[in-house]
């Protein structure tokens, strides 16, 4: 009698929680059935943040081949990023950055708090941004906090801004935590920056509980890609030869992000057992983006680690005292870092992110499903 009793109460509380979860469209890893997306990173999803919130201005160059102002779209990439083609995915308008106060945008269907530079552990003196992870949590407090304020004076605004369901049943984006392992390298060996790992994670798995109390059920986590693919890392960290792989990628960058991942996939186990009545999906970018590079020819694209908007010609095309679309007097020599003439044929843009045609591929990756995982506590 007591095993029949225990059973149906555990139906009971399975069936009650799943009615808190929108239904995932079948074999869709992101759903249309989402009323809102709020998401939480660095420049890899940046729509506007870094430059609304501090003024920063990029070069024409970024944005040109899809906006129509081009330093205004505020993202570091010539067009959209994989956030972008997401929204385009489930038809949604593109995710207004939080601090944009002049916009022809509501935020009725979410909002961007991922801003350039942006780091996991707190920022410090020598971050490019401020909004750290638990400053963009504290943001996004503050949002909810203002907008039913806002809605409960005047329902009205509804129309503009997210209510509360939409707060309860909306999508949390993650992607986050490329600065802290890549700003590590600068003063730290590769077995510091593992040891540095846990701590990292542990301050995320502190922000992923402070949106759990705001009411967030629904996460979406992306994991880190190879760093030491990246123009900039091979350019400082990879003048030894032999601190590189047979694919001309920094060997230690690349391993401290697959213990990242590793251990991020551990928390993405975790946390459905702390918070029984929610869903995480996992997304494994490192494995797009891997075979992206590898493979890059298969793919149409010439080249893998040389950028598009650089200077210095092969085999990286970049200079860190030149940014992309900027000029600079190098010993003399004015050096002008330009874009190529076709972007849709280079993986990287400026040394640090991708082309819009890479984030392209990576997106349409993700939404074939076969590179995330959902976890929840039910399916455990």
């Amino acid at each position: 009698m007591k095993t029949l009793f225990h059973t149906i109460l555990t139906l009971l509380f399975f069936e009650a929680i799943s009615h808190t979860l929108p239904p995932l469209a079948s074999s869709f890893p992101i759903s249309p059935n989402f009323p809102a997306v709020f998401n939480f990173g660095d420049s890899n999803s940046d729509t506007g943040e870094l430059g609304s919130g501090l003024g920063f201005r990029l070069q024409p160059s970024y944005g040109q081949s899809y906006f129509f102002n081009p330093p205004s779209s505020g993202r570091f990439c010539n067009g959209r990023l994989i956030v972008d083609f997401l929204m385009e995915a489930i038809d949604r308008p593109y995710l207004r950055p939080y601090l944009d106060s002049i916009s022809t945008q509501s935020y009725r269907r979410g909002c961007d708090f991922a801003a350039g530079g942006s780091t996991i552990q707190k920022a410090n003196g020598a971050s490019i941004s401020p909004f750290s992870f638990g400053v963009q949590v504290s943001q996004f407090i503050t949002f909810k906090y203002k907008v039913l304020q806002l809605i409960q004076q005047d329902e009205d605004l509804e129309r503009y801004l997210p209510s509360g369901y939409f707060f309860k049943n909306g999508l949390y984006m993650f992607d986050i935590g490329q600065n802290d392992l890549a700003g590590a390298f600068y003063s730290k060996t590769l077995d510091q920056v593992f040891a540095l790992i846990p701590t990292i994670l542990d301050i995320f798995q502190d922000g992923i509980k402070r949106l759990y109390v705001e009411g967030a059920r629904n996460f979406w986590i992306h994991n880190t890609g190879p760093l030491g693919c990246l123009a900039q890392a091979v350019s400082l960290f990879g003048r030894d030869k032999s601190k590189l792989d047979e694919f001309g990628c920094v060997s230690d960058h690349n391993q401290a992000a697959k213990l990242f991942n590793l251990q991020l996939h551990g928390l993405f186990k975790k946390l459905p057992q702390l918070y029984h009545d929610s869903r995480f999906t996992y997304v494994d970018i490192f494995a797009i983006k891997s075979d992206l590079i590898f493979n890059h020819s298969n793919y149409g694209f010439d080249h893998s680690i040389m950028v598009c908007c650089g200077t210095g010609g092969p085999p990286l095309n970049y200079n860190d005292k030149v940014n992309c679309g900027s000029t600079a007097n190098l010993n003399g020599t004015i050096i002008t870092a330009k874009p190529c003439n076709d972007s849709s044929k280079y993986v990287n843009w400026d040394g640090i992110h991708y082309t819009e045609a890479a984030n392209r591929f990576v997106a349409l990756h993700i939404l074939t499903g076969k590179y995330s995982e959902t976890a929840s506590f039910w399916n455990l």
